[in-house]
This record gives C-alpha cells, sequence and structure tokens, in this order.
C-alpha cells in the first residue's frame, strides 16, 4: 500500500523506547540518512532496529505502506529510535476545542456531564461580547445545549455553576499528547 508521505505516521521513542514525538515518512527518512535515529524492523516474534542502509535493502511486505522512488517502493518506518536523545520532553495542550476537551476530561464544567466530542463547544465564561478573552483562563467545555441556553450571559446570570474555575493546562509528558489516529498497530505495544 502507498502512503502519502505527508502523513505524520511514524512515532518516534528516545533512546529508553519512549514514546516523544510523531514524524512524516519524509522526517523519518531524513532522520535514518543522517544517523540520529534507526527505524524498527517489526515482526511477530521481534523489534530490530536497522540502520538506513539496510533498510533500503529490506522487502516490503503485503502489509507494509512503502514509498516509491526511483529504485523501487521502500518500506516506510512505523516507529523510529532515536541514537542520542534520552529526555522525555514535557509539553502543553495546544489551545483549542481539542486542548479543551483533553484539560477538561471531556466533561461538561456546567453540566457534568460526559460528551462526545461533536456534542461540545468552547464556552467563554465571561461571554466575547462583554470582553472576555478566548484564553485558557477564561474557556471551558460545555455541552452545545447547555452553552447555547447560556447565550452570552455569564454563568450567574445563567443560573449555571462552573465545576471548577479554568486555568492553563499543566505541562505532562510528550507521549501524554500522542494519538494513534490512523490505527497502526506497530505503536500499540510504546502508547499506553
Amino acid at each position: 500500500m502507498t502512503e502519502a508521505i505527508h502523513t505524520s505516521s511514524v512515532l518516534v521513542l528516545n533512546r529508553h523506547w519512549q514514546a516523544i514525538d510523531v514524524k512524516t515518512p519524509a522526517q523519518a527518512f531524513a532522520m535514518m540518512a543522517t544517523g540520529s535515529a534507526q527505524a524498527l524492523d517489526i515482526s511477530a516474534n521481534a523489534l530490530l532496529p536497522v540502520s538506513w542502509s539496510n533498510w533500503l535493502k529490506l522487502p516490503v511486505r503485503e502489509h507494509d505502506r512503502s514509498i516509491g522512488t526511483v529504485h523501487g517502493p521502500v518500506r516506510s518506518p512505523t516507529v523510529l529510535v532515536l541514537a542520542r536523545f534520552a529526555r522525555m520532553p514535557r509539553r502543553r495542550l495546544t489551545f483549542s476545542r481539542r486542548g479543551l476537551f483533553m484539560r477538561d476530561g471531556g466533561v461538561c464544567q456546567y453540566s457534568g456531564r460526559a460528551l462526545q466530542f461533536d456534542e461540545a463547544n468552547i464556552d467563554h465564561v465571561i461571554p466575547r461580547s462583554r470582553g472576555g478573552p478566548t484564553s485558557w483562563e477564561n474557556c471551558v467545555l460545555a455541552d452545545k445545549r447547555v452553552n447555547h441556553r447560556k447565550g452570552d450571559r455569564t454563568p450567574e446570570e445563567a443560573g449555571l455553576r462552573l465545576a471548577r474555575p479554568p486555568q492553563p493546562p499543566r505541562e505532562m509528558p510528550a507521549a501524554a499528547l500522542i494519538r494513534n489516529t490512523l490505527g497502526i498497530q506497530d505503536w500499540t505495544m510504546f502508547l499506553g
């Protein structure tokens, strides 16, 4: 199967084999070619780090994604191991609906109801129409119906109570922010 070169589908592990990032196949190939990382050849009974020169010689198996080159198809790695980097980087969530969803645990901050992602809205505690900023300190996850009912009023004016005051999320290990949205089987052993 041929994969688009821009799709972020390569899990990056530090040298202790802890997930720290996701890269595109093109970025992975560059890291392998410079010697800063090795790809994992993952089979049913082995995890084998493979250098760039040896990776180019591996056959493309039926279930592998591959990149077409002038010399024929090259297997696209699914997991890289960095040669020297050992730290576990910490990151903050990006301010977005998804970031608020993660910070608030997928729970409406007014009703306490667990929400599906498509049921959630960003609510400005102090409405934008009244000068409320779009920030971690003024925005919460809200059920779309509750947010519609609240309108451009404050929670007090709408008869609502916040579960907790909004605040910026804490930094967390980078691995906590990695999602296997493409369902890549090889990632499951590295993502908890």
